[in-house]
């Protein structure tokens, strides 16, 4: 897109200048629409599951930003002529499903025939025009909260090569179809302000998406092995070679950001940081006073959340990325 001529609106606070997970335009003083559109082929046999795990991806990028969102748009590709229609019908009722969780409302969308599956959203949301978050702006001292484990990417691969069966990775799947949705601010003690950056792991893996938050902000994030958590499995299955092509590439793209100290020998939880995946949690980057404020938060609402690291200044790292 860089060569083409692309109009310019100085209603349009956020577009494709960056990497970030939405685009943001401003309507008002009080209210801005956040957009965004993903869609991708089946990672699970089950046509409900599936429905619900891209739905709740979609709704990632919107959450991301910090916005609510309001409406939602199917987009589908399948082969009518070769599978039932049955099947393309549990995958949108999976959709509905998430769609309605999310306080949203299915405003329509369009299919095309296509040899392949896939299935997404086109989200809706709002958000204040002046409280939005990027995936840039974290400050040196932040910590950095992920929301949801590591691991599904390998996980998948596993189940696909027939190592695993479906029944073995309830818990993975169960994280992939839950929303990121965002705990209700408190009046009396908000917690949105404390949080300075925010981005949704997905296929970049979680090093690939903190890497993009450092980029930009001159800063270094220091990562704590033994603190990032994984989904059961995903450990036993990267040491019997079951990492996906993307992880490959994550590693080949982002690993020359990335730098081990002495002690950082796990290689098998670093192959997980590069691991790309489906629907994966929010990593945040949240002032270090305002933490348990957030954690409870999260806590209030039934989501976990796992400190991982910090941002600090700049340095001899700066815009990299050190394991510890």
């Amino acid at each position: 897109m860089r060569d083409l001529p692309l109009p310019v609106d100085d209603r349009l606070l956020v577009g494709i200048e960056g990497a970030d997970d939405a685009g943001v335009f401003r309507l008002d003083a009080e209210r801005a629409l956040v957009q965004t559109l993903d869609f991708f082929p089946p990672m699970v046999d089950d046509p409900w599951l599936f429905g619900q795990i891209a739905a709740a991806n979609a709704f990632s990028d919107v959450y991301s930003m910090g916005g609510d969102p309001l409406t939602a748009m199917n987009i589908v590709a399948f082969p009518i002529r070769t599978l039932d229609n049955d099947y393309l019908r549990r995958i949108l009722a999976g959709g509905l499903a998430k769609i309605a969780e999310a306080g949203a409302v299915l405003a329509g969308g369009h299919s095309v025939e296509d040899p392949e599956i896939k299935y997404g959203l086109a989200v809706t949301g709002l958000v204040h025009p002046q409280r939005f978050w990027r995936n840039t702006g974290a400050r040196a001292g932040d910590r950095l909260l992920l929301t949801k484990p590591l691991g599904n990417g390998v996980l998948s691969t596993a189940l696909k090569a027939g190592f695993c069966a479906a029944a073995d990775l309830e818990e993975a799947f169960a994280y992939m179809a839950a929303l990121n949705r965002l705990p209700p601010e408190d009046s009396a003690a908000p917690w949105r302000p404390a949080v300075h950056a925010c981005t949704d792991i997905t296929g970049f893996g979680f090093l690939g998406h903190l890497s993009e938050m450092v980029a930009a902000g001159g800063l270094t994030a220091v990562v704590e092995l033994a603190a990032v958590p994984l989904l059961p499995g995903a450990r036993e299955y990267v040491a019997m070679g079951m990492f996906p092509e993307g992880g490959s590439r994550n590693r080949e793209f982002f690993g020359c950001r990335v730098r081990r100290e002495a002690g950082a020998a796990d290689d098998l939880l670093v192959d997980l940081l590069f691991d790309p995946q489906t629907s994966g949690g929010l990593l945040l980057a949240v002032a270090p006073d305002c933490l348990p404020r957030v954690r409870q938060a999260f806590a209030a609402a039934g989501q976990s959340t796992w400190e991982v690291g910090r941002f600090t200044a700049a340095g001899e790292g700066a815009g990299g990325i050190i394991l510890r």
